[in-house]
């Protein structure tokens, strides 16, 4: 079967041969790939940035945001059958820690984790796949279209699941109101696929939502965003620093901006009690000249939060499919227009390389 394959630390990219696996375990599911997502760490990956081939292979396989239909279960498999939509998670716990041994791999605290066409394991960029069970989600045959959107949807709900979770331990108010987001007012900084689909998250809450990116407001982000009901702030005009004060502080901030200054900047907008959680990873080495007593002060004198959020839980991914079944039914046609771009597996080498203002998700498929 064919697989698009990286020699980790390089740029070089392959479409190869490899072998089609079997299943081998009564828990195992082989799936046919469907399509593959694309989104910033794969082009990290393939400018030669951070992976890990599986040991003894020169090579990786590379796709963790996928989307296939089920063609074959081990006897003892019950959370799926032949021909249902799935998808995999990604992060392999180290078995050690008590994380991971609870199926929490995304809090795993020896760092000897592995993740699917990332870290040390093949990924989904191929023709088929096997894993376990317990690594599955169900995906509706109405969310065909969209179900490559599960992966990227679940890394921003357990974002915004954490920042709820803080909130309504700590402020006396939170257990007024089943959901504390309701009404709240929440500003999504970066309006890539992850900023967007924390938008549908939140807007799906209740909360009056904002998105900041530094776009023209009639492109297809902002525009995108407009759609289902948040309003959009351009950073050129009202940067991340001054949103305070020239529109409302913020009770809740979500960055997948990936920016280290705006991300710093991004504690300017936040109001009193409020929570701050970053998704975005900077790139490179640069230094960053921060005011720190000004920012402890901040923190401290305003009884705010700055947490960090990476991968997700199992459960995430179930909390991803629901508010995209809620989504279609809300906006329908209109979660298609996250995928903009589409490749062909064979033409791997444009999938990774475009990224224009008017990409908001590629896709390869299979």
């Amino acid at each position: 079967m064919k697989a698009i394959s990286i020699k980790p630390g390089t740029n070089n990219i392959n479409l190869v041969d490899r072998p089609e696996p079997n299943i081998s375990a009564p828990d195992d599911v082989k799936v046919k790939v469907i399509r593959v997502g694309i989104c910033g760490t794969d082009r990290e990956e393939t400018s030669g940035g951070r992976s890990l081939a599986p040991e003894g292979s020169a090579d990786l396989v590379l796709g963790h945001e996928m989307f296939g239909r089920v063609v074959e279960t081990g006897k003892s498999v019950t959370r799926v059958k032949k021909d249902d939509y799935i998808v995999f998670t990604v992060r392999r716990g180290c078995g050690k820690c008590l994380p991971c041994l609870m199926n929490r791999s995304d809090m795993c605290l020896t760092g000897e984790y592995h993740e699917r066409g990332i870290w040390g394991l093949d990924g989904y960029q191929t023709e088929f796949v096997v894993d376990k069970e317990q690594y599955i989600v169900h995906v509706p045959s109405e969310l065909e279209s969209i179900g490559v959107l599960t992966e990227p949807t679940s890394v921003a709900e357990k974002a915004i699941d954490e920042a709820v979770r803080i909130q309504t331990s700590r402020l006396p108010d939170a257990g007024s109101t089943p959901d504390w987001l309701y009404g709240k007012r929440c500003l999504v900084a970066g309006l890539g696929p992850i900023g967007l689909l924390a938008a549908i998250a939140l807007v799906l809450r209740g909360a009056d939502v904002y998105g900041l990116d530094i776009v023209d407001e009639k492109s297809v982000r902002p525009q995108w965003l407009e759609k289902i009901g948040g309003k959009y702030l351009d950073g050129r005009k009202i940067p991340a620093q001054k949103v305070a004060e020239s529109v409302v502080p913020m009770e809740l901030v979500f960055d997948a901006t990936g920016v280290a200054p705006v991300e710093f900047n991004l504690l300017d907008a936040l109001g009193m009690n409020g929570v701050y959680v970053l998704t975005g990873v900077p790139g490179g080495d640069r230094p960053l000249q921060i005011d720190g007593a000004d920012l402890i002060r901040r923190l401290v004198l305003k009884n705010q939060v700055m947490i960090g959020s990476v991968n997700a839980a199992r459960d995430h991914f179930q909390f991803a499919v629901d508010d995209l079944a809620h989504a279609k039914l809300l906006w329908g046609d209109h979660l298609n227009k996250l995928i903009t771009n589409r490749h062909r597996f064979d033409d791997f080498s444009s999938a990774f390389s475009h990224h224009g203002d008017d990409e908001i998700k590629a896709v390869v498929e299979w």
